[in-house]
C-alpha cells in the first residue's frame, strides 16, 4: 500500500493565496507515488488521520494542528515549509513557531537566501525548493514596444506586509503619460488599503483596482502586461515572481531578502522597500529606455530554468522519499 502523506495548509481554495497554491500543486506532484490528504491548520479531521509523513507550511499558522497530529502520531516524519512571515518573523519572537522548528525533521525555504536566516544547527536539516509555473509564450519584445500603453501590474491581497501602498503612491509621481499601473487582490484584510486604492483610483487615472480574480484570469493579464511590480516587506519566495518569470514578463522588486534570493543578487530592478519615487522612476525608466527594460527582461529570463516544474517535482520527491527511508532505516535499527 502507498505511504499516506498529509499537507497542512494554513489556507485551502477559497483562499486564493501563495500558500494553497504551494499545497495545491505539492499535491499533484506527489499523489501519483503516494496517498494525499490536504488540510486547512484549523480543521478538526485530523484526529482521524494516520499519515506516515507530515508536510506543514508555515511554522506558525500551522503549529497547532502540527503540534497537535506529531503528538499523536510520533512515528511520521516532520517536513516544515517556511514561508515568507514565519521565516523573516515569527521564528524568532513566536513560541509556537520556534516548537514547529524543533520538532521538524527536515526545513524547506523556497529560495537560497532563506537558508541565511536560520540558526547554524538548522541549516544541516534544510533544502531549498524553488517553487514553479508551467511557462506561458511570452509576448515578443517587439510586439510589446507596439502597443499603446505600457502596463504595471501588482498581483496580491491587500495586507501589510505585500505594502501595496506603495504602489499606488507611485501613481501620483509617474512622468510617462502611457503607463497603466493595475492592482489585482482583495481588499478583506485591510479595508483602509482598499481605501486608499478607491481614493488612487478616483485622482490618478493611470491607477485601476481590479480587486480578486481567478488565478488564470490573472495570470493572463500579467502575461499581457509589460512589468510586474512587487513591493512587499518580507517575502518566503513570491509565487507572483515565478509567475512573471515564466511569462517573460520582468519584475520591479523591493529590495528585501526574500526577492533577491528569487531574481539574484545583481539584478537591476530593485527599488528600497517603502519607496515609492524609486519605483516609479523604474517604471518610467522601463517605460522609456527600451536598453533597460531589456536588460530586466534577459536577467529574468535567466532565471527561469530555476522555475520550471520539473524542477521542482523531482527536488520533492527526492526530499520525501529520502525523509522516508531515513526514518525507515531508524525503525529497523532500534
Amino acid at each position: 500500500m502507498k505511504k499516506h502523506i498529509v499537507i497542512i495548509s494554513p489556507a485551502l481554495a477559497n483562499a486564493n493565496n501563495g500558500n494553497w497554491q504551494t499545497a495545491s500543486r505539492w499535491a499533484r506532484f506527489l499523489r501519483p507515488h503516494y496517498r494525499l490528504s490536504v488540510v486547512a491548520a484549523t480543521d478538526t479531521p485530523l484526529a482521524s488521520i494516520e499519515p506516515d509523513l507530515i508536510i506543514a507550511l508555515h511554522a506558525r499558522r500551522s503549529a497547532k494542528a502540527l503540534a497537535a497530529l506529531a503528538s499523536r502520531v510520533p512515528t511520521a516524519p516532520i517536513i516544515l515549509v517556511l514561508t515568507g512571515t514565519d521565516l523573516y518573523r515569527d521564528i524568532q519572537v513566536d513560541d509556537a513557531a520556534q516548537h514547529s522548528l524543533a520538532i521538524a525533521n527536515r526545513l524547506v525555504v523556497l529560495q537560497e537566501a532563506g537558508i541565511e536566516e536560520l540558526a547554524p544547527r538548522l541549516r544541516k536539516k534544510t533544502s531549498v525548493i524553488y517553487q514553479s509555473a508551467p511557462s506561458l509564450t511570452p509576448i515578443e519584445l517587439e510586439t510589446r514596444r507596439r502597443m499603446r500603453h505600457f502596463d504595471v501590474c501588482m498581483i496580491g491581497h491587500f495586507r501589510e506586509e505585500k505594502d501595496p501602498a506603495t504602489f499606488m503612491h507611485a501613481a501620483a509621481l509617474l512622468n510617462t503619460q502611457q503607463v497603466r499601473l493595475t492592482h489585482i487582490g482583495s481588499e478583506a484584510q485591510a479595508p483602509k488599503l482598499a481605501k486608499l486604492a478607491r481614493q488612487t483610483q478616483e485622482h490618478h487615472a493611470c491607477y485601476r483596482w481590479q480587486g480578486d480574480l481567478p488565478h488564470a484570469a490573472t495570470r493572463q493579464l500579467l502575461k499581457r502586461s509589460h512589468l510586474m511590480v512587487i513591493a512587499s516587506k518580507m517575502e518566503g519566495g513570491a509565487n507572483v515572481i515565478i509567475e512573471a518569470v515564466t511569462s517573460g514578463v520582468p519584475v520591479l522588486a523591493s529590495d528585501i531578502s526574500g526577492n533577491r534570493g528569487m531574481l539574484g543578487k545583481n539584478y537591476a530592478g530593485y527599488f528600497p522597500v517603502g519607496d515609492a519615487a524609486a519605483l516609479a522612476r523604474l517604471i518610467d525608466r522601463a517605460a522609456t529606455d527600451p536598453c533597460f527594460y531589456q536588460h530586466l527582461y534577459r536577467q529574468c529570463r535567466a532565471r527561469a530554468p530555476l522555475f520550471a516544474p520539473e524542477r521542482e517535482r523531482t527536488a520533492l520527491l527526492n526530499l520525501v522519499d529520502n525523509t522516508l527511508r531515513q526514518t525507515l532505516k531508524k525503525e529497523r535499527s532500534a
